[in-house]
């Protein structure tokens, strides 16, 4: 069953979705969404995707496959560029209010399981934001074969001629300027 829109950037009302039988779901579309990230972290593109929410026999199931894209620096060049980002979520969440009595549901044997707001709401953002974060590469590059920079001049190596001068030397290494390799 297709529904609307979210309720939220990536908040969706589940109370219907709790009164439903187990197995019943929900897909929305996931259009233009952007949160704030930590850590300097800043999209290039808006987080798209759909989710879909799945009633469990304890809780609401979000499974959703989002893609987007991060401002980045290549590790080599320092061009910027965009890095493209596919995440996948996977996430159960708990109820913490029982939907007909009113009162509070408690997992005690999982305290760090994920929560339902106190409105039966999914809230995705946190499990996103994190999927980015996570996802973010080490050392990003604008093209597996990037050649870098100079190490003297500091310009791109794929600019042009990068020969200089062998003149300065540190005298202390002078002697090894006639150092061959030997093939045997």
């Amino acid at each position: 069953m297709t529904a609307r829109p979210t309720d939220g950037p990536l908040i969706w009302n589940v109370a219907g979705l709790l009164a439903d039988a187990v197995g019943s779901d929900r897909q929305y579309p996931v259009r233009d969404v952007r949160p704030e990230l930590p850590d300097g972290l800043v999209l290039t593109t808006p987080i798209e995707g759909a989710v879909r929410l799945s009633r469990t026999n304890r809780g609401v199931l979000a499974d959703a496959d989002l893609t987007t894209s991060i401002a980045g620096e290549c590790s080599r060049c320092l061009k910027e560029l965009s890095i493209p980002l596919v995440l996948g979520i996977l996430e159960e969440y708990l109820p913490t209010i029982d939907l007909a009595s009113g009162k509070p549901v408690t997992f005690d044997d999982e305290p760090d399981a994920l929560r339902l707001t106190d409105h039966h709401e999914v809230d995705l953002e946190p499990p996103v934001v994190d999927a980015i974060v996570l996802a973010e590469p080490i050392a990003p590059l604008c093209r597996p074969d990037c050649p870098g920079l100079c190490v003297v001049c500091g310009q791109p190596l794929e600019a042009g001629d990068h020969d200089h001068p062998d003149d300065d030397i540190d005298p202390r290494l002078e002697a090894l300027r006639g150092f061959q390799v030997d093939d045997g």
